[in-house]
């Protein structure tokens, strides 16, 4: 178990230390439940009239926040405490499990693939014909990628995840749980004789960036021709859905539940609010945000916040709501 004194916390975070403690710090906890020995936080004003009460030794706290320490109690002032606690948290991180052999017997690796230096295999992993494993790719129980797919160095795939044929995916790279990668894309047609629907080959593969990290449980799905490509540093969250041919720019947020019909295409630094829909063919910028639960039926410029269902601009629709409210009383 790590512990802390408060002014080696204090030298980490290049913050002030307010206050003295003797006490040693061996975990992180909310300011409402932390114990003597937990480290907590307050990154907004309105949680500072819960330090009296708290049971924490030491708080990190905004610069922007006025608070006393209190006896035996250390305050520790920093520019943005929520990033500060950002980099703790890396200080307490547990372990993560271990490999007791560096290819597991029971996995299946095909005589052709390439396997880099310090590549980790876990239990009934499969690896197809042609693949690339990096140096240092760690696969935990149960992935499959398949057949000519390379993955870069030091990504993770953790157990679960699939990563189908002729996929690309960068370096330092981290899927969650049951991950999918380069599944057909949705696409069929009317039959002929009007009594069903003809599925719709698609040919194309998925492309990733370096440093992109996909969140549990979701997909993202094989273009029809050319390639669905995510960008550099991406963070997604659980349950997206990333439809074929979308096209996500650099350093794109998606939360969960949140989903890009086919041909979508994001900007750099895209921000997609959790259970937000996006219309397939559709162009959001450079910096543009759309509201939790919308609808985007059209192109969105670059760095304006839509919301609403359809997607409006934000204070338009904010506008529409006290409106509505007014009316309905």
């Amino acid at each position: 178990m790590n512990s802390f004194t408060a002014q080696q916390i204090c030298d980490v975070l290049e913050g002030t230390l307010i206050g003295s403690t003797t006490q040693e710090i061996t975990g992180i906890e909310e300011i409402r439940k932390a114990t003597k020995s937990d480290l907590t936080f307050i990154g907004n004003k309105k949680y500072a009239k819960f330090w009296a009460d708290s049971k924490a030794s030491i708080a990190i706290i905004s610069e922007n926040i006025e608070l006393a320490p209190g006896d035996n109690r250390v305050l520790i002032k920093v520019k943005n405490a929520d990033l500060a606690m950002a980099n703790m948290l890396e200080a307490f991180l547990p372990p993560t499990p271990v490999f007791e052999t560096d290819i597991n017997p029971t996995a299946v690796v095909h005589e052709t693939a390439t396997i880099g230096k310090g590549v980790q295999i876990g239990a009934h992993c499969y690896v197809g014909k042609n693949v690339t494993l990096g140096d240092g790719v760690k696969l935990y129980h149960n992935v499959s990628v398949f057949d000519d797919s390379t993955i870069g160095p030091q990504t993770v795939a953790w157990s679960g995840t699939v990563i189908r044929e002729r996929s690309q995916i960068g370096a330092q790279c981290i899927f969650h749980n049951n991950v999918s990668i380069g599944a057909d894309g949705f696409g069929y047609r009317p039959s002929d004789d009007g009594r069903g629907l003809i599925k719709i080959p698609h040919i194309g593969n998925v492309i990733i960036g370096n440093g992109v990290e996909i969140g549990a449980n979701s997909c993202v799905d094989r273009a029809k021709f050319n390639s669905t490509i995510i960008g550099d540093g991406c963070k997604i969250d659980n349950l997206v859905q990333i439809a074929h041919n979308c096209i996500l720019g650099r350093c794109c947020i998606m939360a969960g539940h949140s989903g890009l019909a086919g041909s979508v295409t994001l900007g750099d630094g895209v921000i997609i609010g959790g259970s937000a829909s996006i219309k397939d063919h559709t162009t959001i910028e450079s910096g543009a945000t759309v509201g939790a639960g919308s609808g985007v039926m059209n192109n969105v410029a670059a760095g304006k916040t839509v919301l609403g269902y359809p997607a409006t601009d934000s204070r338009e629709m904010l506008k529409q709501w006290v409106a509505l409210r007014k009316l309905a009383k």
